[in-house]
């Protein structure tokens, strides 16, 4: 089973139940999220043996975390309790209704980090026994750009991982664009974080404020050595682009979206997955889109996945059976499925069976 080690920060989460403004809410959904520890979450589910490695204040918010990973299947065994600085906390505000006439508000999120544990990580953390035991018997290492953002010590901390003989272990970065973490810094230090890993996934709407273009040769001109870039166009296709010029495209699954937070992190999860159990590209993407569409039908940050032999036979379709496939809050219909149609549950969708499609990218 390969071990994949998501570094970088966590928070705990709060929401309001029902459309209402975040002014009038009487109550408040706890949960938790963050970029890194929603992929190992995501990938625990696919049967990866995911960790996530950060640091947690000394509080019920770092427990809470801790918990709700552990409970996941997500090992935490390396997590730094911080005693000096607090959890991070962020408050996701949902999109409410319009009076009369009038457009309805957007989503949004509120971020209380500054100063959290997690903006407090360094090098250091890497070589904590445990972190570095763990690091060492890692088959990849996933990043985020967030990361990047938080503090000098967290950039320092990614340019250690960066540094570390690599010994066959693979370094997956998602640069997760976030405008305002930039405001103050400079985000050259994207480029080369990005050009130094394995695989990189972005957005494409991410690539031109973090690069100055989303055009797939222009891209691979300024991030030569990644042996894939994956851009994704939300609802229309994700590309994987090789250093040679070659391409593999897939188009976005169809989809009724409840909600869009979380699913580049279910992406990424799928994605990565699919490379770890040997699939070509063409089936880890369709793994990618599967996951990232499971998660756009719920109101949080992971959808419940489809069984193993629905998701075999999703994922062996023809190009017309897979245009034809709609996933919708609690089923996915397809022309592959007995029946045109199979309700989604929670159980973990794990490694391909003998007649998945083989192939390894890396």
């Amino acid at each position: 089973m390969p071990t994949v080690v998501c570094v970088g920060e966590t928070m705990a989460m709060l929401t309001p139940t029902g459309q209402v403004p975040l002014s009038e809410a009487t109550e408040l959904f706890y949960g938790v999220g963050g970029a890194e520890s929603n992929v190992a979450t995501g990938l625990a589910a696919m049967g990866v043996d995911a960790h996530w490695l950060g640091r947690v204040g000394r509080d019920g918010f770092g427990t809470r975390i801790l918990n709700e990973l552990r409970s996941h299947g997500v090992g935490v065994s390396a997590v730094e309790i911080d005693p000096k600085h607090p959890t991070g906390l962020y408050v996701k505000v949902p999109a409410v209704a319009g009076a009369s006439g009038s457009e309805p508000s957007a989503a949004s999120v509120i971020y209380y980090r500054k100063g959290s544990a997690g903006s407090a990580m360094d090098p250091a953390l890497l070589v904590r026994p445990a972190a570095a035991t763990l690091l060492e018997r890692a088959t990849l290492v996933h990043l985020s750009g967030i990361t990047a953002a938080l503090s000098p010590g967290c950039r320092d901390m990614l340019t250690a991982v960066m540094d570390a003989p690599r010994n066959g272990r693979l370094v997956s970065f998602d640069v997760n664009w976030r405008e305002p973490l930039w405001h103050d810094a400079d985000k050259a230090v994207l480029r080369t974080l990005a050009n130094r890993a394995d695989v990189v996934l972005l957005g494409s709407d991410e690539a031109v404020p973090a690069f100055g273009t989303n055009h797939e040769g222009e891209l691979r001109a300024l991030l030569p050595d990644p042996a894939v870039i994956v851009l994704k166009d939300a609802e229309k296709a994700a590309i994987a682009l090789m250093p040679d010029g070659a391409r593999v495209e897939v188009p976005a699954l169809d989809v009724s979206v409840l909600e869009p937070v979380g699913a580049g992190d279910a992406f990424a999860a799928g994605y990565l997955s699919g490379l770890l159990f040997g699939l070509d590209q063409r089936s880890s993407l369709r793994r990618g889109h599967i996951s990232a569409a499971a998660t756009l039908t719920v109101p949080g940050d992971r959808g419940p996945l489809p069984g193993q032999d629905t998701l075999d036979l999703i994922l062996g379709c023809t190009d017309d059976d897979w245009a034809a496939t709609h996933v919708a809050p609690g089923r996915i219909d397809s022309p592959v499925l007995a029946g045109g149609s199979v309700r989604t549950g929670g159980g973990p969708s794990g490694a391909p069976t003998p007649a998945g499609t083989p192939g390894g990218l890396l």
